[in-house]
């Protein structure tokens, strides 16, 4: 890893909440992502699975934890099962976690052999009433290939058909959803290396410059500040491009006059920041660019007003859009008749702001939590209205990182530049 060591106090603890939430006589089993194929005998960049690196920190493949509060057995109420390290591994792949390691970094005692599990565990499985599974619930996923933790539930449903199986998913979104001072120290770390990013990129960017150039750009600033990576495939997209949510091709020349809008985050540490800043490539705005930059930027402003306790995130989005509305109106994009004529499923702002304006950060870009319950202290939320004017070439957004606290909001990044003037200050 090249991130510092995160205390395993945190793991700890985390480990204590979900613990709490069990019913008697449970075991708990999360398994670690698979090591996805590439090509031939490549395989992609692994990257943890989110649940099993909150409870545990263990960041490597062929990774089992399990939490058994009641077992008569003391050293299964907490158990890491690791990959079995030797001397040939080490000279071909390098390091991967001891058992001394692996309770460093988890604080978990008890360590054995991944390849140790199903013997060691299956009389402990059987004393218990309850065996709780993971499985991606994240609302947003939409999953086509049979990942591990499904494979795991088919294979242990099958094998102790008759135990109640339960999920833990439901846990560990609202868990997750809050964030303790150690996470939100490390996402603070994520959050300066958008900002080292920043300053970086508005330095380079110009007429003549490609937008895969300045996606270079990007990850030499992320992989310097010991980030993982990227925390999302970048969005670099300039002119008619910043207009496309989603583009990712990032092929295209940036042009005078154009617009750059770059929708970017570090993984550091496995944990997410998410920025978005809309920079002139000639390094000033035009007037209407301009016009159309302060009214995105005075809808964010108000959206993280009411981002706050008791907030319910669905009924926040209707509330973003009305603001919205006015400031398309003033700009001349949609007229009063437009409005009383709308369709009510889709109202006519949604015409330039097709999106919604916030989603739960942390660990995943898109993090988890429940969408139709209110919003609590510790929480984390972007914020980032749009408006994407496709006949002038003008895509602007912006964002920042929001938490909530019990007072209000705290913008984490309210350090980095985002007024029209501070951003062509600093890219001169």
């Amino acid at each position: 890893m090249k991130y510092d060591q995160i205390p395993n106090t945190l793991f700890i603890e985390n480990r204590k909440k979900f613990s709490a939430q069990l019913k008697p006589n449970s075991i708990a089993i999360f398994h670690s992502n698979d090591e996805h194929p590439w090509n031939g005998d490549a395989t992609h960049h692994f990257k943890q699975n989110s649940d099993l690196f909150w409870l545990s920190g263990a960041d490597q493949e062929e990774v089992m934890l399990v939490i058994f509060p009641d077992s008569p057995v003391a050293e299964y109420r907490e158990a890491l099962f690791i990959k079995r390290t030797s001397e040939a591994m080490i000279i071909w792949n390098g390091h991967k976690l001891t058992p001394e390691k692996a309770t460093e970094v988890s604080g978990i005692k008890n360590i054995f052999w991944y390849d140790e599990f199903h013997v060691k565990m299956h009389a402990a499985i059987n004393y218990a009433s309850h065996i709780y599974l993971n499985l991606n619930e994240n609302d947003r996923a939409s999953i086509q290939t049979p990942y591990k933790d499904l494979r795991l539930a088919h294979e242990l449903k099958q094998k102790y058909p008759l135990h109640y199986f339960e999920r833990a998913a439901p846990i560990l979104q609202r868990l997750r959803s809050i964030k303790s001072e150690l996470e939100l120290a490390v996402m603070k770390v994520a959050v300066e290396i958008s900002n080292k990013m920043l300053h970086r990129v508005s330095k380079f960017v110009k007429p003549g410059v490609w937008e895969y150039e300045i996606e270079a750009e990007v990850i030499h600033e992320y992989i310097r500040n010991r980030a993982n990576g990227h925390s999302f495939h970048p969005i670099v997209a300039s002119g008619r491009n910043s207009c496309i949510l989603h583009y990712v091709d990032n092929n295209q020349q940036c042009k005078d006059g154009d617009l750059l809008l770059l929708d970017s985050g570090a993984d550091y540490a496995n944990y997410a920041s998410d920025m978005t800043r809309t920079l002139p490539v000639n390094g000033k705005f035009t007037q209407r660019q301009k016009q159309v930059y302060n009214a995105v930027l005075r809808v964010m402003n108000e959206a993280k007003k009411m981002l706050k306790p008791g907030t319910m995130l669905m009924e926040y989005h209707a509330q973003v859009g009305l603001i919205m509305e006015k400031e398309l109106v003033d700009l001349g994009l949609i007229s009063m008749n437009d409005i009383k004529n709308q369709n009510p499923s889709w109202p006519a702002y949604k015409k330039y702001f097709m999106h919604g304006t916030s989603h739960f950060l942390g660990i995943d870009v898109h993090d988890v939590g429940m969408r139709y319950e209110a919003m609590k202290a510790g929480m984390t939320f972007s914020c980032e209205p749009g408006i994407y004017i496709a006949e002038e070439a003008i895509g602007i957004r912006l964002e920042n990182e929001i938490l909530i606290t019990e007072n209000g909001c705290i913008d984490l990044m309210a350090h980095i530049p985002i007024e029209a003037d501070d951003i062509e200050q600093l890219m001169q």
